[in-house]
């Protein structure tokens, strides 16, 4: 074949095994034989509408079938996929739109409020999906386009994505991941987490998170397995789905597997069919970790950023209870350092972690500036996160460069101090920001979410602290709340916070 990218993935993995589930969305499935048709059919349609080798295809909308096939289609043209987060405003939609000069904006039907709003320099075209008249006549429009097999010359360091980040601070930059960067991501899942041809993996995250996409969609369509898609969590429809379709193995951000403890199903739920979980986003509670061991279940951390396509980092099961806040050792195909002043080296004890690998992104879309200070002359990536490395190569995130606040003439990292919070028994999760003090510069303030099942007092979660961190790095107040704000991609939205 010509297209040595992902969109030959259906066809390749098709000639092995067409008859075999590739999707289940609800009422919709797809096997890998119907995976390439429509694929193929809605390639020729994005043809006809003028999507050529190098545009960009964008999809807004929850998990379905038709994001998928959008991406796969797109990709078959040599096109680039774009993802967009479902819970963005118009504004935010518009500046993406705008930012990768989308041609071809395929939205849910769900989704048609908020693209009436959009204000986009050069409007994209327009493809509705998923229900209503619109989306009817676009299917008729599927089937009407031919079958014919499309091998248009795709490359590794073609792009394949872009995916914007959270955009917590300033406007949010596109990472630009090339079919190489995403391929070697799943080669270094497959490796870490033995994924095998009879998974059944959850997709229990949104799929415009690099996570869900490249750690546990694309891994599993590559290897022949199933996946199981969620349109948005929901407790009870995670057990259901575990039940019915025998589910081996899912993502989830820590405040999912958390709430899957507190349903009331927790200890009655068959989740025999489950060979591990993969957790990531944020630390992992180490109360939380022993949940799952207890019910005999595989339970695995990872770290990672868009810019890696993710992964960079795991903890295995085995070693989750002796490295408990670790980030863990870096994946078979990538390379971690701890760099201090700008110098690398493991005796750094402490310093931004970088990573080096064939999944390192090509590059902010059109931001040579932004990616020149993102990346280094020799290819490693600058993370933001400030880490360490123990004796047995295991990396430890202590915070973020920018979140790091100034106590006293003391650099305080919130991970740190998050890290020693969540091993009170009585926090489900909990985040540190600094705030104005008059006589220390800033001082930390703690955002707690307690256990349904504990209560704790502001004073007893400071005492606990006492002994366990430097004064100077102990908050000085704690705020209980009963949700912490997020950003679309599932992590703490700090500046909300603030």
């Amino acid at each position: 074949m010509l297209n040595q990218g992902l969109g030959s993935w259906p066809l390749r993995r098709a000639r092995s095994s067409p008859h075999r589930r590739a999707l289940v969305a609800g009422a919709d499935v797809r096997t890998y034989a119907s995976l390439v048709e429509r694929t193929t059919r809605f390639a020729h349609a994005l043809r006809s509408m003028g999507v050529a080798h190098g545009d960009r295809v964008a999809y807004l909308g929850p998990n379905a079938a038709s994001l998928v096939e959008t991406m796969f289609a797109a990709h078959l043209l040599g096109a680039v996929f774009v993802p967009l987060n479902t819970r963005l405003t118009a504004a935010e939609l518009s500046f993406q739109l705008d930012d990768c000069g989308a041609s071809v904006l395929v939205h849910a039907a769900g989704h048609t409020g908020v693209v009436e709003q959009l204000q986009v320099a050069a409007s994209p075209v327009l493809v509705t999906v998923g229900g209503g008249a619109s989306a009817s006549d676009f299917e008729q429009r599927l089937q009407a386009s031919p079958a014919d097999p499309i091998d248009e010359p795709v490359g590794s360091d073609d792009p394949a994505m872009i995916l914007y980040t959270s955009g917590t601070t300033g406007r949010p930059k596109g990472a630009v991941l090339t079919h190489g960067n995403v391929i070697w991501n799943c080669m270094n899942v497959l490796v870490e987490l033995d994924i095998t041809g009879d998974e059944v993996t959850l997709i229990s995250a949104p799929l415009f998170h690099v996570a869900a996409l490249n750690m546990t969609l694309l891994p599993t369509l590559l290897k022949g397995g199933c996946a199981v898609l969620m349109t948005g969590w929901d407790v009870d429809d995670c057990f259901d789905l575990v039940e019915r379709h025998g589910v081996t193995w899912m993502f989830g951000v820590p405040t999912m597997f958390a709430d899957l403890t507190r349903s009331p199903r927790w200890g009655s739920a068959d989740l025999s069919s489950i060979r591990s979980l993969l957790a990531g986003g944020a630390p992992v509670p180490t109360a939380l970790i022993t949940a799952y061991q207890q019910r005999g279940l595989r339970f695995l951390q990872g770290y990672g950023l868009t810019e890696a396509a993710p992964g960079a980092l795991i903890v295995r099961a085995e070693m989750s209870t002796a490295k408990v806040g670790s980030a863990g050792v870096p994946h078979f195909f990538s390379d971690v350092r701890v760099a201090r002043s700008g110098a690398a080296g493991s005796g750094a004890t402490e310093g931004e972690l970088l990573i080096q690998g064939p999944t390192v992104m090509a590059g902010y879309w059109g931001r040579p500036d932004a990616t020149a200070a993102a990346i280094t002359e020799d290819g490693w990536i600058r993370t933001g996160d400030v880490g360490r490395v123990d004796e047995d190569g295991y990396y430890f995130v202590v915070g973020r460069l920018k979140e790091m606040y100034i106590s006293g003439g003391e650099n305080v990292y919130p991970a740190e101090v998050e890290t020693a919070l969540l091993r009170h028994p009585a926090v489900e999760e909990c985040a540190v920001i600094g705030v104005p003090d008059g006589r220390w510069g800033e001082v930390g303030r703690a955002f707690v979410r307690v256990r349904p099942d504990h209560r704790v007092t502001e004073h007893e979660l400071l005492a606990f602290l006492d002994g366990r961190l430097a004064r100077y790095k102990i908050p000085k107040t704690v705020r209980f709340m009963d949700e912490l704000p997020r950003t679309g991609s599932g992590k703490i939205h700090r500046d909300k916070l603030r």
